[in-house]
């Protein structure tokens, strides 16, 4: 329990000193990178203001429209988690492409990495990454098979296709396939 708290607290140092130093400057791989995220259109924080820094609302019972709220429902950006959890995940030394794909109740997340990282240590970071960023609910599958790399990109292609629920399951057994976790 003492060495999963210790990993936890190093990689949110980790983001947050990355955060630190981020200038938002985009490097010219990052723009190259750009054709291959959904997410062309989000600006980076630079950190210079301080409503940037915050999430902050509220609310009192009067202000609330209860016929409004009856048919509001709690949603997620499942792009802007992907794009979170493969950014983190490539912060690590080891890791040279990483894909993720994160559904109403999966995150999917296929790499690359260097033949120097063992693959379970992979395995480790890119699982406990999707972990601290998700709510707990969450299934995660992780697999360093590069083929699965294009098959998620595929099925983000797809996700109008009615046989979309039967492919992600077919990425997850191919994912449970080659599972190197611990």
């Amino acid at each position: 329990m003492m060495k999963l708290f210790s990993i936890l607290i190093a990689a949110f140092l980790f983001t947050l000193y990355g955060c630190a130093n981020d200038q938002g400057l985009m490097r010219e791989d990052e723009r190259i990178s750009n054709q291959h995220n959904p997410n062309t259109n989000i600006t980076p924080q630079t950190g210079n203001d301080v409503n940037e820094q915050l999430g902050y609302v509220r609310y009192s019972k009067n202000e609330m429209d209860e016929e409004l709220e009856a048919n509001h429902s709690a949603t997620i950006d499942r792009n802007t988690y992907a794009d979170m959890i493969t950014r983190i995940i490539l912060r690590h030394d080891g890791f040279r492409e990483v894909a993720t794909l994160v559904t109403d109740r999966e995150v999917l997340i296929a790499y690359e990495k260097d033949d120097g990282m063992e693959r379970e240590t992979a395995a480790d970071i890119a699982k406990k990454t999707a972990e601290s960023v998700m709510p707990g609910f969450f299934e995660i599958y992780v697999s360093d098979n590069k083929s699965l790399i294009g098959d998620i990109q595929s099925l983000h292609n797809s996700s109008t296709n009615r046989e979309y629920d039967n492919l992600i399951e077919q990425l997850i057994n191919k994912m449970k396939e080659t599972s190197q976790e611990r």
